[in-house]
């Protein structure tokens, strides 16, 4: 296996020609921002502001990644801003469409829990989906941090921009910013404006969306904004008809599996799925209520109250070999999908300009979840032969979860230019969380014997998070900075009464699949309680960042940063603690305008230490019980760099270029997981089955991915504007799994291409898009406990058209 270090001169993997290319793209950069700057360090061209007019600039773009209004070109960070034009044109409505416009991040939708979990710079958590797992990357939506990614970021609606922070935010951003952090900026109200908009749009699969804004003047110091969205489709994934073997057949198969004679009955073909809501079904609802007052010339108030609603289905696991005669996109289902989710949100900020000097803000958030959700895991694999062999029924059934959180951030910082610009401020952030989930396990089919059940039940964890941080950046001269930060933290999370109830094999007992209505904390259920998960785990943490930046002149800026991000441990089932995760980013980079103002080229190259990363998954333990097994690997090696070119091709032209270049090296780690088929584990002996996976390439994590975005606008003579645009997007060989178990634990290499055709007179517009041109089959995840390989897939192709005015 080759390696790779940190120094530029030691990269010398046989593919590491995008590399070099992507250095010399460094580098380049840097020596042309020397060379203008010494060629015309004072031109009046350079020193004139732009006029306002269309002058062939891309236009400039505000980012707060330093919790400042900041230009992205002058801001010493790697961040990608999206905007709304963009997310627009990119028919973006969750995380999951974001991924392709940002270099390194990929993100993916697991069924069994209806989440979205986020990678970014090989760095991520597949688990980060139940009340015990956190994310790598953390989101915030107006600056407050969403814990439980069911919720605030679902369906993404009336937004202003989003921001990719790319790298530790330990400081300024805090918890779970291990590898970066993404925050959604809704619009907000405008004082003395009565504008808004209405779209809608249909497409294949039945799909209708609409959505719309309002935004009210109540006096000449408050103003309302409304906003509202709908969107549904009919799943992607087809039922297939049970292929009913004859009653000799199955008679032969019952009593081969050991059945009594007596008790033999032919399967029934309606226990299998062959109407109703589909697989991967859209239908998601929300609304939010803004309020901007101005309680004082010097003292502004925005709150928002959001409500989602999900009455979806989850994504299904399809065989990545289908059975002869079966379409890819079908599935021999016994288990109705559905999702339940909920959630309502308030987030609040208090903006108080103390003085021309001095600045406080209070930030407030406050969140209330709930869900359920069914889920076929075994997704048809193996066809039964009687009720009680050949197949196997297992489905995943998310009884009851609910989960709070609030939070305050209190931040006092300085206004101005002077010679030190600092912040300090404080934090505290709670959770109180439940779930009930439950995996029901049939031999054969629901009519058959147990073959394995369990019920999982967290009545009461709670998580609590407080810090104190503050960042200061001396300015040495105009073109000198240098920026340190520091954050305290401290994390507490105590589990109380949770237990896992699995199956007794009592012969007395019903044999019935697991469902809600069975209360398996009753022995006469035939269920028998597990080991306790009670337990509490506390800790502390200091977090920093030093940076260096000096801007070559006007158009061109280059740093250099150290900085630290940490993930808390906590307490995984049988009350196990686990330790926290911590990571060391060394970063240079650099931003540079050339051509006037028509081509942009940011650039940042970074190598990442990775200590006692978290490693989360279902495992079965030596004593028969199961449950989620967080084990801290020693770590990973993660380096790379990545490159985001804007640029104005004549008047009229767009282009965009996002590439990534990513070498990962996963350290000492044996790992177990139920949802592999791998050998008993003799190396570690609490569970059942594991694989050495030390010096394994991290999941998610390609050596080579970009993503190419080209539009034109062409001007008819009415006025008129019509702008076609494609989206390419090519991404290596990735492996899907940190077991990387050959070609069906992969997703091989591929490219991709979006199409977009829009025209606009005046105020309204028409939109027509093909997402997934070649309607290229793209695994997420792979998996196969159930014997033959099972995978979930990104959208086939759609086709679809929006259109809509403002006023």
């Amino acid at each position: 296996m080759t390696t790779m270090t940190p120094q530029l001169a030691g990269v010398r993997t046989p593919s590491s020609a995008p590399i070099r290319l992507a250095i010399l793209t460094l580098l380049a950069s840097i020596g042309t921002a020397h060379a203008q700057s010494a060629a015309d360090p004072a031109s009046p061209a350079a020193a004139t502001p732009a006029a306002v007019v269309d002058n062939g600039r891309i236009a400039e773009v505000v980012v707060t990644a330093t919790k400042r209004s900041t230009s992205l070109q002058r801001t010493p960070i790697a961040v990608t801003a999206l905007t709304a034009a963009t997310l627009a044109d990119n028919h973006v409505q969750t995380l999951l469409d974001v991924v392709a416009l940002v270099p390194g991040f990929q993100a993916t939708a697991q069924g069994d829990h209806g989440v979205t979990t986020m990678t970014l710079r090989g760095i991520g958590n597949d688990s980060a989906k139940t009340e015990y797992a956190d994310p790598e990357v953390a989101s915030f939506v107006d600056n407050v941090y969403s814990p439980r990614a069911e919720g605030a970021t679902a369906l993404l609606f009336d937004v202003e921009g989003i921001e990719v922070l790319r790298g530790p935010q330990g400081t300024l951003w805090g918890r779970n910013s291990t590898v970066g952090a993404v925050n959604i900026q809704t619009v907000k109200p405008e004082l003395n404006s009565r504008s808004g908009y209405v779209e809608g749009g249909i497409g294949d699969y039945n799909r209708i969306g609409t959505r719309g804004a309002v935004n009210v003047p109540l006096s000449e110091t408050a103003a309302l904004r409304f906003a509202v969205v709908h969107e549904r489709h009919d799943g992607y994934v087809d039922y297939q008809q049970f292929p009913n073997p004859s009653v000799a057949q199955q008679r032969a198969a019952y009593l081969a599996a050991g059945g009594a004679a007596a008790g033999f009955r032919p399967i029934n073909p309606n226990n299998y799925v062959s109407g109703g809501d589909k697989y991967s079904a859209q239908d998601q609802t929300a609304a939010r209520m803004s309020l901007l007052w101005h309680l004082a010339p010097n003292l502004r108030w925005n709150i928002a109250y959001e409500k989602f609603i999900d009455r979806g289905t989850p994504s299904a696991n399809l065989m990545q070999t289908p059975r002869a005669g079966q379409d890819h996109w079908s599935t021999l289902s016994d288990s109705s999908p559905w999702v339940n989710r909920d959630s309502d949100n308030v987030r609040s900020r208090l903006s108080w300009d103390i003085s021309p000097d001095l600045a406080l803000q209070y930030v407030a958030g406050w969140s209330k979840y709930s869900g359920d959700m069914r889920f076929d895991q075994d997704g048809g694999t193996i066809v039964p032969t009687s009720i009680i062999s050949g197949g196997k029924f297992q489905e995943h059934t998310t009884t009851d979860s609910n989960y709070r959180s609030y939070s305050h951030e209190v931040l006092l910082q300085s206004v101005g230019t002077r010679a030190i610009d600092w912040q300090v401020g404080a934090y505290y952030g709670k959770e109180k969380n439940n779930i009930r989930f439950d995996i029901g396990g049939m031999n054969g089919t629901e009519d058959g014997t147990v073959a394995w059940q369990g019920s999982f039940i967290q009545p009461d964890q709670t998580v609590e998070n407080s810090a104190v941080f503050g960042q200061a950046t001396w300015n040495i001269t105009d073109a000198w900075h240098l920026t340190g930060g520091v954050r305290y933290t401290h994390d507490k999370r105590v589990h109380i009464g949770g237990r896992g109830y699995t199956w007794a094999y009592d012969a007395s007992a019903p044999q019935l699949p697991l469902n809600p209505q069975i209360d398996p904390r009753d022995p006469v259920n035939g269920y028998q309680s597990g080991v306790p998960n009670d337990g509490r785990y506390s800790d502390n943490k200091a977090t920093g960042l030093v940076r260096v930046n000096y801007d070559i002149d006007r158009s061109n800026m280059v740093y250099a940063s150290v900085s630290t991000g940490y993930k808390a441990g906590g307490v995984q089932d049988r009350g196990l603690p686990y330790q926290p995760e911590t990571l060391t980013n060394f970063e240079i980079g650099s931003k540079s305008t050339f051509m006037d103002g028509a081509l942009r080229i940011n650039n940042a190259l970074f190598y990442m230490d990775f200590k006692d990363f978290q490693f989360n998954s279902p495992v079965s333990f030596s004593d028969g019980s199961r449950g989620l097994a967080i084990e801290n690997a020693d770590g990973a090696k993660v380096m790379g760099l990545e490159t985001e070119i804007a640029a104005r091709i004549a008047k009229d032209g767009r282009l965009s270029i996002a590439l990534a270049v990513l070498d990962t090296k996963l350290g000492h780690l044996v790992a177990g997981s139920n949802d592999y088929a791998l050998p008993p584990c003799t190396v570690d002996t609490r569970i059942e089955t594991c694989l050495d996976v030390s010096g394994h390439k991290l999941p998610h994590a390609p050596k080579f991915s970009t993503t190419v975005q080209y539009q034109h606008t062409f001007r008819l003579a009415d006025g008129a504007t019509l702008v076609p645009r494609i989206t390419a997007r090519y991404e290596d060989e990735v492996s899907l799994s940190v077991f990387d178990l050959g070609p069906e634990d992969r997703q091989k290499a591929y490219a991709s291409a979006d199409l977009g055709l829009r025209y606009a007179k005046d105020k309204w517009w028409v939109d027509a898009f093909v997402r997934n041109v070649g309607d290229k089959k793209i695994k997420t995840s792979a998996f196969n406990g159930f014997g033959p390989w099972l995978a979930q897939y990104k959208p086939p192709r759609t086709v679809g058209v929006n259109t809509g005015f403002d006023f």
